[in-house]
């Protein structure tokens, strides 16, 4: 493991999508955070940096784009990582967040298989666990 916490962030308006990511995370060994919004996102970043935050693009208060333009003023280009994950799937939308500083992209609705195979494409679990 990298240095730093070992927690990961899960931003989603939806109760259900933290609760299913925070399942298949927390099999991986790693301890969850919750956030409603990017506005709580935000607030949890500056109390403790996550490793990772998965972020969801549509939400109430800020949306997952203006939390990840935040955060990378905030925090720099390359901490926390930064997966967006959304029902969005023109590219247009990934291409933009992705220039705005995300390091993946996952679509929903995603399951344990996806998931897990972009934490290893991070680094974040060993190579054996993609399928």
């Amino acid at each position: 493991m990298m240095e730093g916490t070992d927690d990961i962030l899960v931003v989603d308006d939806s109760r259900v999508v933290r609760k299913a990511a925070r399942r298949i995370i927390e099999r991986h060994g790693f301890s969850v955070r919750e956030a409603g919004d990017g506005a709580e996102a935000l607030a949890a970043c500056r109390a403790a940096l996550p490793r990772l935050v998965l972020l969801d693009w549509n939400m109430p208060v800020m949306n997952g784009l203006e939390f990840l333009k935040a955060a990378r003023m905030e925090f720099g280009a390359e901490e926390p990582l930064i997966m967006l994950c959304t029902t969005e799937s023109e590219f247009e939308r990934i291409v933009m967040a992705l220039e705005a500083g995300a390091q993946e992209y996952i679509m929903k609705p995603f399951d344990d298989a996806i998931l897990t195979g972009k934490l290893a494409q991070l680094g974040l679990v060993p190579e054996e666990f993609r399928t």
